[in-house]
C-alpha cells in the first residue's frame, strides 16, 4: 500500500484541481456582479435559476410564469442589485424549488458528499485490489508455463504434425 499512497494523492490532486478555481472565485463573483454590465447579469442569473412550474432551466423555459420571473429578476437589476441579492429575492419570492442546485448546508450537502465518496471508496478499493489482482496474475503466468510442458509422447506428435506442413 505505501508504493499506491503517492499515485493515489496524485489522482486526487488531479481531480480536485479543476474545483478550485471556482472555490476561490467564488467570492470574486459577486464584486464582478457589481461591476459588470448589467444587460450581461440577466442572461447568467437565467442560467443559474430555474422555472418554477416547468422546472427547466430560465434562459429555456417558455411559460408565463417563466416571463413573470424574468421580469421580477430585470426589475431588481434596475435596482441596481448584486447577483447575490437577486438569488436571495428570488428565494423569498419562489422558495428554493427556484434554484439550479441544491443549497450547500444541511441534507442538501449529501447531493455533493455522496458522488464524491463513492468516487473515493472506489479509489481506495482499486488501490487496495490492483496489486492484489497483478499478484495473482503474476501466480497463474507462473503456473500456466508449468502445466503447458509436453510429455514427450505428445512432443513427438506435434514435431511429426509440424514436420508435415513445411
Amino acid at each position: 500500500m505505501r508504493r499506491g499512497s503517492p499515485a493515489l494523492l496524485a489522482a486526487l490532486l488531479i481531480l480536485l484541481a479543476p474545483s478550485a478555481p471556482a472555490i476561490l472565485t467564488a467570492g470574486a463573483t459577486s464584486a464582478w456582479a457589481a461591476t459588470a454590465e448589467p444587460g450581461s447579469l440577466l442572461p447568467r442569473i437565467e442560467r443559474q435559476v430555474m422555472c418554477v412550474t416547468c422546472k427547466i432551466p430560465l434562459n429555456v423555459a417558455q411559460s408565463q410564469q417563466a416571463n413573470r420571473e424574468r421580469a421580477f429578476i430585470q426589475s431588481l437589476i434596475d435596482e441596481g442589485k448584486t447577483e447575490a441579492q437577486i438569488k436571495d429575492a428570488l428565494l423569498a419570492q419562489y422558495g428554493p424549488t427556484v434554484l439550479g442546485l441544491p443549497g450547500a448546508h444541511g441534507f442538501d450537502l449529501t447531493v455533493y458528499l455522496v458522488p464524491l465518496a463513492a468516487f473515493l471508496a472506489l479509489l481506495v478499493t482499486l488501490a487496495v485490489l490492483l496489486p492484489r489482482w497483478r499478484r495473482h496474475a503474476r501466480e497463474q503466468a507462473g503456473r500456466a508455463d508449468d502445466a503447458t510442458q509436453l510429455g514427450s509422447a505428445d512432443a513427438a506428435r506435434l514435431e511429426a504434425d509440424l514436420a508435415r506442413f513445411d
